[in-house]
């Protein structure tokens, strides 16, 4: 059994990692600060017998945790929260990201850093399909993340 760190793991899409590393066997350690996670996503594993570990933590700042396999999912991506905050939104990617990769250096762990859906920009097409190549303006705001 592996012990694998989900960042933004009380996200949709981490929460949904976190369940299925369970179903898998892995002991699983879940970082949110909950900027845009949720408790309630995470819940079910909180209440049972599962190896399962909720950090309340921004990663803006490091933190100290032992891991076999990283998924780095935490990434603020909304336009909203860049015009609210550019520079904690920007720090969080950056800084963030710095510290999962001074974790995996640390602890020798493998580390699957994420994207958002950001990088396609407002899409023309709904559903998107997997060719779907992104509507991306580099001068409106999802810019940042283009």
């Amino acid at each position: 059994m592996a012990r694998v760190l989900v960042t933004g793991g009380a996200g949709f899409l981490g929460s949904h990692l976190c369940d299925r590393l369970l179903e898998a066997g892995h002991e699983v350690v879940c970082v949110d600060n909950l900027l845009t996670g949720s408790r309630d996503n995470i819940a079910h594993n909180l209440e049972g017998s599962r190896p399962f570990e909720f950090i309340l933590h921004d990663l803006i700042e490091p933190i100290r945790v032992e891991a076999d396999f990283i998924y780095h999912l935490a990434c603020p991506a909304s336009p909203v929260q860049y015009r609210s905050n550019p520079v904690r939104t920007v720090k969080a990617n950056v800084l963030g990201t710095m510290n999962m990769l001074g974790l995996a250096r640390r602890t020798g762990a493998r580390i699957l850093l994420a994207s958002t859906s950001e990088v396609y920009g407002d899409p023309l097409v709904h559903p998107q399909p997997e060719s779907y190549l992104g509507n991306v303006n580099t001068l409106g705001p999802r810019a940042c993340y283009d």
